[in-house]
């Protein structure tokens, strides 16, 4: 299953200059029927530390913030943080391969 959490690009036409609310919800659009192999990501608003504990709870990788009106950049950005769960398979997984 891959998970969609971004869109750049539509028929052609570079959005990446857009706010990623926008881009997000042009995604949802495409993706609103269901399509095999494919989900949207689901976006949560609201206190990040709330959602970072409730993700872990859940045995996630972690969360990424993004902040409301960003572009997309690609590789590391001000505008976006990425909070691993310590914990997580997948977590330990990239540990072990980094080591091999």
């Amino acid at each position: 299953m891959l998970c969609a959490f971004d869109l750049l690009e539509v028929n052609g036409e570079d959005i990446r200059r857009e706010p990623i609310e926008d881009r997000k919800r042009r995604l949802a659009g495409l993706l609103r029927l269901p399509h095999d192999g494919i989900a949207l990501n689901e976006a949560f608003g609201g206190d990040g530390a709330m959602i970072y504990k409730h993700a872990c709870a859940l045995n996630c990788e972690g969360i990424v913030s993004k902040r409301l009106g960003s572009p997309y950049r690609a590789g590391r950005s001000a505008h976006w943080l990425k909070v691993e769960n310590p914990a997580a398979p997948a977590v330990h997984r990239l540990e072990e391969e980094d080591w091999a």
